[in-house]
């Protein structure tokens, strides 16, 4: 076990995570790929790449709101554009960005419409700064955008591009920080599952435990609970990635997504239970589903490709769909980090046209899906992994080698009853018996 795990406190006694250094090696990738482009520039409006660049965040509240901004000229550093006392706070608190540190307020998804003239605001803004580095001839890179603010920068006469490859680029190799922080919001969730497994029982709700998983991350230090997915009995399949009020029954097969951030590095993390006892056939799923997986983690080295694992997956036929379009997200590879979907993604749905070498560096979640042959009930695992210089290790604890049973305390008279059964159990040659007793009295014809 090569990763080590801290607490989430900064000590004085042992090194931990360098947050000098998380923030200077993050911008450095960022500014290399732009040296090396065709670009003068990258505007970033995504709240993941604002603070990649800049070490900046004001609550994921305005994770959506595509308001706060940030340049990247070459050659040069960073400047933000955020709320006003916002920028303020940065100027107090974030000495690396100092007067780089500036209100701005772009049009709030549209709530600010175009006659107010924030779009026009923005783009004179950007037009100025790269004037004065004499870069405003250059293609402007930018990641995501409000059309109004895109035809402004137009306008201005400034040449817009696609800038979010390169931003997903920087951002696919972890630094040693970064797979630290990783690594630790896992460990938080490991926990969560934890506190999961010892409350699930007949009569809790999918809501009770999405409130249970967001009290434990919170406790622990999570800054924001971005989902938890609960998927319960006959919800299982199709997966609806969404929970419910549903109430857990005895022998429900039932799966969770936890996601969350710590620091801005997020969890992608499936684990499967069942409540009580499990069925057969909900034991075969979990087998079919768990082998899948380990086929793919065992894949998972420098050298090879995302072509390579998603070889190892079933065909979207194979297991009720038409498509690999249909079935994408059940048999699924992904890049975690400041976002849960970063590059690498890894599906048969595009990896065998575009494979991706696989790096050291890298992280990413693996995760599979099987269904039951009950046709209702049906099995969801997936692991996080980080790619060493000479293979990989899971960083996801939880125990997943096989089915979990939750709340398994049921006692007949003549012990604990089997924690793998039918919830309707055969009829016993006594019962059958009884049946052909009653029928030849009442001369009911009874089939067999």
């Amino acid at each position: 076990m090569g990763l080590k795990t801290h607490g989430t406190m900064a000590v004085d006694w042992e090194n931990r995570i360098d947050f000098d250094r998380l923030r200077r090696e993050r911008l450095q990738k960022a500014k290399e790929l732009l040296a090396k482009s065709s670009m003068g520039s990258l505007l970033c409006f995504d709240m993941n790449n604002v603070r990649y660049l800049t070490a900046t965040h004001i609550g994921t509240w305005a994770q959506d709101k595509a308001n706060r901004f940030t340049l990247l000229p070459q050659n040069d550093e960073p400047i933000l554009w955020d709320f006003g006392s916002a920028a303020k706070h940065h100027q107090l608190n974030c000495p690396w960005l100092g007067e780089r540190s500036r209100p701005g307020i772009s049009m709030l998804r549209g709530a600010m419409t175009p006659e107010m003239g924030r779009a026009e605001d923005v783009a004179r803004k950007i037009r100025l700064e790269l004037e004065m580095r004499g870069l405003h001839k250059e293609p402007v890179g930018i990641d995501i955008i409000e059309l109004p603010v895109l035809f402004a920068l137009q306008k201005e006469g400034l040449e817009v591009v696609d800038g979010q490859q390169l931003m997903s680029e920087a951002r696919v190799i972890k630094t040693q920080d970064e797979i630290s922080l990783l690594n630790t919001s896992a460990m938080m969730v490991d926990a969560a599952y934890d506190e999961l497994y010892r409350a699930m029982k007949p009569g809790l709700r999918e809501n009770e435990a999405v409130g249970l998983v967001n009290k434990v991350l919170y406790d622990l230090g999570s800054e924001y609970v971005e989902a938890v997915n609960a998927i319960s009995g006959e919800r299982c399949n199709p997966h609806p990635h969404v929970f419910s009020d549903r109430v857990l029954r005895p022998g429900d097969p039932v799966y969770y997504d936890i996601l969350h951030s710590y620091m801005g590095y997020r969890t992608c993390y499936y684990r499967c239970f069942t409540v009580g006892y499990a069925s057969h056939a909900m034991v075969d799923a979990y087998k079919r589903c768990r082998d899948y997986l380990d086929a793919a983690i065992e894949l998972v080295r420098p050298g090879r490709t995302t072509a390579e694992i998603a070889a190892v997956w079933p065909k979207a036929t194979d297991f009720g769909f038409p498509n690999e379009e249909a079935a994408f997200a059940l048999q699924y590879g992904h890049g975690i980090g400041l976002a849960i979907w970063e590059k690498p993604v890894i599906s048969r749905l595009v990896s065998f046209e575009h494979p991706v070498e696989i790096k050291p560096g890298m992280v990413f979640a693996l995760e599979t899906f099987w269904p039951s042959t009950d046709g209702w009930s049906a099995a969801r695992i997936e692991e996080e992994i980080v790619v060493t210089s000479t293979g990989h290790e899971v960083i996801t604890k939880f125990p997943a080698e096989e089915l979990l049973v939750a709340g398994a305390h049921y006692y007949t008279v003549n012990g604990p009853l089997p924690t793998t059964r039918e919830s309707e159990a055969r009829p016993s040659e006594h019962v059958l018996e009884m049946i052909e007793t009653s029928a030849k009295a009442e001369r009911i014809e009874v089939s067999r």
